[in-house]
């Protein structure tokens, strides 16, 4: 196992995981999926041409609290593009969960409140959830955002998964929906 990966699998619950072997397919294979490394993170993204999708951004415990998750934040956002993670919504029996969001949130992030996204973890079948976060220069409608992520589940997360797996991943619209707009629904 490389370091790097060592790390993601130390911090990362194994739902929120994609083998080692389907990363390297990722970075083998697409150019656009990049990988930053050193002694303090792990930063790997898709960098498209009309936005960014943080795939994993780890600060080593002794490092973390020093503006270093910002400052690696702070590069991608220079790159004048919209900017799309996941994150682990706050629950209380993981004390981290809100110390992400409001990290998220101090860096300009807003959550998309109208997209769900649940998905089964392809080996061990647990569910999944997350909130979607992104920043912009420029005001994107959450229908953009959401038009994004399912390119991003295509793209990423379900690339090549039946060869490292030997399973199907669970369709785009099985995991990402659009909440029901209550006011458009009451006519």
């Amino acid at each position: 196992m490389t370091e790097w990966y060592s790390k993601l699998r130390e911090y990362f619950p194994e739902r929120e995981m994609k083998s080692e072997a389907q990363m390297k397919i990722l970075f083998s294979d697409k150019e656009a999926y990049k990988r930053e490394t050193g002694p303090e993170h792990v930063l790997i993204y898709l960098e498209k041409e009309d936005f960014i999708f943080v795939d994993y951004i780890l600060i080593s415990g002794k490092y973390r609290g020093n503006g270093m998750g910002s400052t690696l934040l702070s590069r991608l956002k220079k790159k004048n593009k919209p900017i799309l993670l996941e994150v682990e919504p706050i629950t209380p029996s993981d004390l981290d969960s809100q110390k992400r969001v409001q990290f998220y949130e101090r860096n300009n992030f807003k959550k998309a409140n109208s997209i769900n996204y649940e998905r089964r973890h392809i080996i061990t079948d647990e569910l999944n959830s997350m909130d979607i976060f992104y920043w912009s220069q420029e005001r994107k409608s959450e229908e953009w955002v959401f038009a994004k992520m399912k390119e991003v589940y295509t793209e990423v997360h379900s690339y090549k998964a039946a060869d490292v797996y030997d399973k199907e991943m669970q369709n785009v619209s099985e995991v990402l929906s659009m909440k029901e707009d209550k006011w458009s629904v009451a006519k």
